[in-house]
């Protein structure tokens, strides 16, 4: 798994790296510590990156701009933002472009881990509190992109590109070929822990609820 970390503190940098050994050991991390590496992470990893964690004041930001720019470089990159505040309409207005979850730094490392759990599946992550203060104020969170309808994905992988990650399209290509999770993590150099994550998501995203459902959906793509 190839996670891109924003963060202008390496202190930050290095407690979220050893947090996601826990998620797979083989975890590979690319990072940013200012805006100009951001963008030059995002163009040359877009295509292998499978999480972004981004923090949302790192020097030279000027509001969620570089969130807004990062969503429009890698559209299908699902985007964590970790902030130093627990600001309900900053939770709101990064969630209406496409944010799949809000961390506060004063949140444990394991809410953090959790919270990644939750998106790599297919879910949106934001915390209870904040979302009772928001629903008070009258807003629903969108859900997470809704799944195709059973047989739509046999029409094309394309419209799944919206919705699944480069990482997790070769996950499904190999599962298409009946491979088990023990092959498939060997040939992409991942746990098997992080082959089940990927799976959930694509289970989702077919709108299947097995293995062997996934396994018939998967053959009937065109252009996988």
């Amino acid at each position: 798994m190839k996670v891109l970390i924003a963060d202008d503190h390496r202190l930050i940098i290095e407690g979220v790296k050893l947090k996601l050994a826990e998620l797979d050991p083989a975890v590979e991390t690319v990072v940013a510590m200012n805006l100009d590496e951001l963008d030059r992470m995002a163009s040359t990893h877009a295509d292998s990156l499978d999480l972004a964690l981004v923090d949302i004041t790192m020097p030279g930001t000027q509001g969620h701009q570089h969130v807004n720019r990062l969503r429009a470089q890698a559209p299908a990159l699902p985007v964590i933002v970790l902030s130093g505040s627990e600001d309900v309409d900053l939770m709101r207005s990064l969630m209406e472009i496409g944010v799949l979850g809000f961390i506060p730094k004063a949140y444990s490392p394991d809410v953090m881990l959790s919270a990644i759990r939750l998106v790599l599946a297919g879910g949106i992550y934001i915390p209870p509190l904040l979302l009772a203060n928001a629903q008070a104020q009258g807003w629903q969170p969108a859900e997470a992109a809704p799944a195709p309808a059973p047989g739509e994905a046999a029409r094309g992988i394309d419209g799944l590109r919206k919705l699944l990650t480069e990482r997790q399209i070769d996950v499904m290509r190999l599962l298409s070929q009946g491979k088990p999770n023990k092959l498939i993590a060997r040939d992409l150099g991942i746990s098997e822990g992080t082959v089940k994550i990927h799976l959930a998501a694509i289970f989702r995203a077919l709108n299947v609820r097995n293995r062997v459902e996934a396994v018939v959906a998967s053959r009937k793509l065109q252009g996988l």
